[in-house]
């Protein structure tokens, strides 16, 4: 037998009496007096990891106005959507301390009827995706820090930077700009090789970055230095004589360069990472264009420094192999030059070319993050793939 809608025990109305109402028990429900529709009232359904984030307010909604909104948390994106449900769904107020409150339970009604605020149609639900990211790169390449700006006087460099902020950007304006979380941001400027100078997040000019290094490997044979055991303060130092400043050296070993664990003397050590040097000196020789293999890896060795080794290895990612007849020719085709979202990557890899083998897709792949979905998933999605014989190499073409 139902209990009495006057004595049902839930504790109060509202809300609050429709969450604690006990089994076998009923309320009353009628029309709140500003019962509409409420545009500014949405629902929105969370799971239980994003719960506390919202509720202790970590989350952000970002977006420009030609973009459709996501929601960022601190490392994960999630893409914003409105499900319409088939059945009604009320919108019940709290029946206190509520801007919605009634009147009649601030008198102490007594009929305690839940008072339906607004019918929802449906919710919006969130559905974690990859950070749209591919707007950073072409914001930051707006305005690319040059060696002239590293040779301005500091007394002119604030005058200097009012009359260019012209494609200058802080850190809040590409949290402004870019549907991305903090942590998935930041990860991408380390991926560009970005640096904050003045405030601002710039990538270094690459004609300028090969002058920095090449000084820095000039004064490592000058001043015999260990390229694995670099003396932090000493590079600064020496460099800043030759006229760079400490914050782009600095950021050449940071690109370059691992760091280790301070010294005896509690000096910061660095370590020249010799594949990302390597790969530096490759991609300059390609600059020249398409070349022969052989006279490539003539170039290559002959820029690297000394007591490092070239290994072909070294560049996948960076370069593709063609064969023309019984030549070997090679050319630059990196992924760091490639979009970032799927579709887009696939589209552009099979403009290069038409047919792939694996082992020539997977660099230009892998690096390819899409929640929920594999690596196999893409491949299924965005190619074909066929094996022109049993036992050959699979061969995969735009689906």
């Amino acid at each position: 037998m139902k209990e009495d809608p006057g004595k049902s025990g839930s504790g109060g109305g509202g809300a609050e009496g429709i969450i604690n109402l006990k089994p076998n028990s009923s309320m009353p429900i009628s029309y709140h007096p500003s019962f509409g529709p409420h545009e500014d009232l949405l629902l929105l359904e969370v799971d239980e990891k994003l719960l506390p984030h919202i509720l202790h307010q970590r989350v952000t909604v970002r977006g420009e106005c030609d973009e459709e909104a996501v929601l960022c948390a601190s490392s994960t994106t999630y893409a914003i959507k409105f499900v319409g449900n088939s059945n009604s769904i009320f919108l019940i107020p709290p029946s206190e301390n509520s801007e919605f409150a009634d009147e009649n339970w601030k008198k102490g009604d007594s009929c305690k009827a839940a008072q339906v605020l607004k019918l929802a149609s449906g919710n919006m639900e969130l559905v974690e995706i990859a950070p749209k990211l591919g707007k950073l790169k072409s914001l930051l390449m707006e305005n690319p820090y040059r060696s002239e700006e590293d040779s301005t006087d500091p007394m002119e460099e604030e005058e200097y930077l009012e009359t260019g902020k012209m494609g200058l950007y802080r850190w809040e304006d590409l949290v402004a700009k870019v549907q991305a979380s903090d942590e998935e941001l930041r990860a991408e400027l380390k991926a560009l090789s970005a640096v904050e100078i003045n405030g601002y997040w710039r990538i270094v000019d690459d004609k300028y970055i090969d002058v920095v290094l090449s000084m820095l490997l000039h004064n490592s044979v000058l001043f015999g230095w260990n390229l694995t055991s670099l003396n932090e303060d000493e590079i600064l130092s020496v460099l800043e004589s030759d006229g760079f400043s400490r914050r782009i050296s600095l950021h050449i070993l940071e690109v370059y360069g691992n760091k280790l664990d301070t010294d005896m003397e509690g000096k910061c050590v660095w370590r020249l990472d010799e594949k990302r040097v390597c790969v530096h000196f490759a991609k300059g020789v390609l600059k020249e264009g398409k070349m022969k293999m052989d006279r490539f890896m003539e170039e290559w060795v002959r820029k690297i420094p000394a007591r490092m080794c070239a290994d072909f290895e070294m560049l996948e990612g960076e370069v593709l192999v063609e064969k023309l007849g019984v030549e070997t020719w090679v050319r630059a085709f990196s992924v760091s030059s490639l979009p970032l979202t799927p579709a887009d990557r696939f589209a552009a890899l099979f403009r290069e070319k038409q047919k792939w083998e694996m082992k020539d897709l997977h660099p230009y792949i892998r690096d390819l993050r899409v929640p929920g979905v594999s690596a196999e998933g893409l491949l299924l999605k965005y190619t074909r793939r066929t094996q022109p014989t049993p036992g050959a190499e699979l061969i995969f073409s735009a689906r």
